[in-house]
């Protein structure tokens, strides 16, 4: 398969602005009294949530890309616009967590972005299983991160 550099390089730059955002929220209150005195035992240690982060970006770029290049132009509006709804969920998350400090507004909210994800999910199946498949552990640590929501939360 020939690789268009161009429309990967877009998703790469894309996918990894929606982390950066988030992380604008996220990096000054990690280390926080506040943010210390609610994590729950399981929480792992804050170096991992960037290294996880940053693994689980790439994997949604490259997810992007094949189900973009797959794609007939008319799948083109469908796929911008669950992919966006899901980054624009990704960034508010964080926004709602960590720089508001609403773990119960958060939660609940953490679970429209899980069901953004089976949207992509959904949508990209149908175009490219791949694409689909490399959405896979996105889900998982949504589950895990939902789990540490909840324990907050409630």
């Amino acid at each position: 398969m020939k690789i268009n550099w161009k429309v990967l390089v877009v998703c790469l730059v894309l996918t990894f602005a929606v982390g950066f955002v988030g992380s604008l929220f996220t990096s000054p209150n990690t280390g926080t009294d506040w943010y210390n005195s609610i994590k729950p035992t399981i929480t792992p240690p804050n170096f991992v949530f960037p290294v996880v982060w940053n693994v689980i970006f790439l994997l949604i770029a490259i997810s992007l890309y094949l189900v973009w290049i797959s794609s007939k132009k008319k799948d083109k509006p469908k796929i911008l616009l669950v992919f966006g709804v899901n980054f624009i969920l990704n960034v508010l998350w964080s926004l709602i967590f960590f720089e508001l400090r609403l773990p119960l507004v958060s939660f609940f909210e953490l679970i429209l972005l899980f069901g953004s994800v089976i949207w992509m999910i959904l949508v990209t199946k149908k175009i490219n299983k791949v694409s689909s498949w490399l959405l896979v552990p996105y889900l998982l640590w949504l589950i895990f991160a939902g789990i540490l929501n909840f324990l907050i939360a409630f």
